[in-house]
């Protein structure tokens, strides 16, 4: 039996319209707040990792924040099925807290794995990123589940455009202060970290994990409840007060257990079934895999034609830019999915990613046109995964959808890490032309993949 949010209150019923736009006000300045302080480790990351261990470990400690996020999301997920979005969030924004100011210690000590022990738990910023435009939709109306996720995710990329740009300002301020270059940045996220932790903490009340829950405990018995595709879990009361004053209701504990085989091994299972969810997460994670080997090594680039003064400002310009790519035009790129189909957008975002890695690779050191390489970049990127997304979720049966999307994630996460590797060592050992050459192959059998023929009427053809 489904579940209306919106339904009338009663007097034990939350005003969930009130409840939602709080939420959304208060994710919308968090998630600038840690976009900032998650890019400003993307900005720096690989030039203090370059510094400290060499050019060929630089692209190791960009992917342990990757391998770090990816970690941390089993830990935080399983508190929020407990205790709410609340404690998971903050847990997730401390943990990066503490991550950055272990690497700002590394950078003072020049002690390398406490450098990567301090990027893996610096995926902390990024897990609580990512959870938060799921936090996004507990309460929101069905028909505007979409506009309030994305909301949420414009709100990320205000400020992870913006930080960048902020690296320098703290690199100079921290500097004065006694800190070693590069350093001061990170001290910088730790900081924002530290201050999203404190505002969802104190102001994310109601949660509205557990306000949902609690809903639909009052409103439907816990047979009809539908199933989730988690651990089992147990919902509790939240600790908000009512509209009205009313008392909690008592219905607050009601268990909701997992459909069985919705596992990653029955997901595997339903990919390798269906060639439409194969290319949607093949689209997802090579255009993955792509971005990252270019980007990872692009501050790198820059420091090898430009000197300390000058390379955390162009830095800040070259990925803003390449940013601004991945994010801003996404609607057009929905738009486009739902109007040409979605294998024409992945062909699309793949033509893109091989100009990108053709126009970064000869640019050699001419700042504009690196610049062009990586806005490119950030196109192709949007299309194979906004196009690969949509295709993979629409591929698959509901009861199973949860999984195949985490499958999703798994891959694309595996891949972006195994890339921001190789790329320290490609460009240690061969440079960045080759580096970008590499990552073009990496791209071209997606073309095939997607050029080949499917039946008549299938989901991609769709559009």
């Amino acid at each position: 039996m489904a579940t209306d949010l919106t339904a009338p209150r009663t007097a034990a019923r939350p005003d969930v319209a009130s409840i939602q736009r709080r939420t959304l006000r208060l994710l919308f300045t968090t998630q600038i707040i840690g976009g900032i302080g998650v890019t400003i480790g993307i900005a720096v990351g690989a030039l203090l990792a370059a510094r400290i261990a060499g050019t060929a470990v630089a692209g190791v400690a960009q992917s342990a924040g990757v391998v770090g996020a990816a970690l941390l999301a089993v830990p935080v997920t399983r508190i929020m099925a407990r205790h709410g979005r609340r404690p998971g969030l903050v847990l997730a924004y401390a943990v990066g807290a503490v991550g950055g100011l272990l690497v700002v210690v590394a950078a003072a000590t020049r002690w390398v794995p406490l450098l990567f022990l301090g990027m893996l738990l610096f995926g902390g910023g990024t897990a609580a990123n990512l959870q938060a435009r799921y936090t996004a939709v507990d309460l929101a109306e069905p028909a505007r589940r979409g506009r309030q996720l994305s909301l949420i995710v414009w709100a990320t990329t205000i400020g992870a455009v913006a930080a960048p740009n902020f690296a320098a300002l703290a690199d100079r301020v921290t500097t004065g202060w006694g800190l070693p270059p590069l350093a001061g940045p990170f001290a910088f996220s730790a900081a924002a970290f530290v201050l999203a932790a404190v505002v969802l903490l104190g102001l994310l009340r109601p949660d509205p994990l557990l306000t949902a829950r609690r809903i639909a405990a009052a409103d439907a018995p816990a047979a009809d409840l539908p199933p989730v595709a988690d651990a089992t879990a147990t919902a509790v009361a939240a600790e908000a007060p009512v509209a009205g004053g009313g008392a909690t209701p008592a219905a607050a504990s009601v268990t909701v257990r997992a459909p069985r085989g919705a596992g990653m091994r029955a997901a595997w299972s339903v990919v390798r079934g269906q060639p439409a969810a194969r290319l949607g997460i093949a689209a997802v994670a090579v255009g993955h895999l792509v971005m990252v080997a270019v980007m990872a090594m692009t501050p790198v680039r820059l420091g090898e034609s430009h000197a300390d003064a000058d390379v955390l400002r162009l830095v800040g310009i070259v990925l803003s830019l390449h940013i601004a790519g991945m994010y801003a035009f996404s609607p057009v790129v929905g738009w486009l999915t739902d109007r040409l189909g979605r294998r024409a957008v992945i062909l699309g975002g793949v033509g893109l990613l091989l100009a990108a890695c053709a126009v970064a690779g000869t640019a050699g050191h001419h700042t504009p046109r690196l610049s062009v390489g990586l806005v490119l970049l950030g196109l192709g990127w949007s299309g194979t995964m906004v196009a690969g997304s949509t295709l993979l979720s629409e591929s698959v049966a509901a009861e199973v959808r949860p999984s195949v999307q985490g499958l999703s994630d798994l891959i694309m996460g595996l891949a972006g890490a195994g890339a921001a590797v190789v790329s320290g060592f490609v460009m240690q050992f061969a440079g960045y032309p080759v580096l970008t050459l590499l990552a073009a192959v990496a791209a071209a059998p997606l073309v095939a993949l997607a050029l080949r023929p499917v039946p008549t009427g299938a989901p991609d053809e769709e559009g």
